[in-house]
């Protein structure tokens, strides 16, 4: 089954670490992506934008609305995503639970990626 983990952070977290603490950080990444191309789990991930290089499109009153910035104020940002294949939903919380950004008051999503015809679901 695929596992969309959707990396959620507070904005410009990294940039209060230290540049060892940041090397760390980024270091630890590397080592969880190698680890899952090496088992074959990793289909895909991105790191994304600054939201304030977001747009949001909305329909109101039948009018297309084109705004700067994510939908909504908060206090976190999506941050990026990854797509990984495993056996179950366990073991996708497990690689979530590695991701660094976790300890630094982040947070990961773990949802299930319905295929095509959607039966799974």
């Amino acid at each position: 089954m695929k596992y969309m983990l959707l990396i959620w952070n507070r904005p410009g977290f990294t940039e209060e670490l230290t540049e060892q603490d940041r090397t760390a950080l980024f270091g630890e990444v590397d080592e969880i992506m190698k680890e899952l191309t090496e088992t074959g789990e990793l289909v895909d991930g991105q790191a994304l934008a600054n939201p304030s290089q977001t747009l949001t499109v909305r329909q109101i009153d039948g009018s297309t609305e084109i705004v700067d910035g994510p939908f909504m104020e908060s206090k976190e940002q999506f941050a990026g995503y990854l797509t990984v294949e495993c056996d179950s939903p366990q073991r996708a919380a497990e690689i979530a639970a590695r991701w660094p950004d976790v300890r630094y008051g982040g947070a990961m999503e773990v949802r299930p990626v319905m295929e095509q015809a959607g039966t799974e679901m």
